[in-house]
């Protein structure tokens, strides 16, 4: 993968500026790199990652990871089946997995009624689908590489000789 990527993938806080002094390229270069990856949406956005327990949100939205089992259609095997399942505003991620289910969802409501609303009138009707098993997430410690939990909220005893 292209340097340029890498550095974005790892803060896409960085100027091209910034980008440009660290692999010793042109400011204008990086520029036109990055618009290019842009255009042929090789980079589709850019994600700020929020830890909202330390904000105090009093009520965030419930997230759950919904294992799938479909049928694959001739010819196509899973791609147009989970093409109508990602287009649904609650799923929030669409990925085909190995093991017993054949898709995992990560699916976001503003309650447990809405996610189980969810499964039980748009997903579980569909025609190919044949099975879906539901994990609520309680608590985030890491999220796209970042740990979430702060140096205060890790307690270890104290050791004694």
């Amino acid at each position: 993968m292209d340097e340029i990527l890498e550095i974005l993938e790892k803060d896409a806080r960085l100027t091209p500026k910034e980008i440009a002094a660290m692999l010793s390229l042109d400011e204008k270069e990086i520029e036109k790199k990055i618009a290019a990856y842009e255009e042929q949406g090789i980079i589709l956005g850019y994600k700020t990652v929020i830890n909202k327990e330390l904000l105090g949100v009093a009520h965030d939205k419930v997230r759950a990871l919904i294992e799938v089992k479909v049928v694959p259609e001739k010819d196509v095997g899973f791609d147009n089946i989970a093409k109508r399942i990602y287009f649904f505003d609650e799923v929030k991620s669409c990925f085909l997995v190995s093991g017993d289910y054949d898709l995992l969802l990560i699916v976001e409501g503003d309650d447990i009624h809405t996610v189980a609303g969810f499964v039980a009138e748009k997903l579980s009707p569909m025609e190919n689908v044949r099975g879906t098993r539901t994990h609520f997430l309680l608590k985030k410690y890491k999220e796209d590489g970042i740990v979430l939990i702060g140096k205060d909220d890790v307690k270890r005893m104290p050791i004694s000789y």
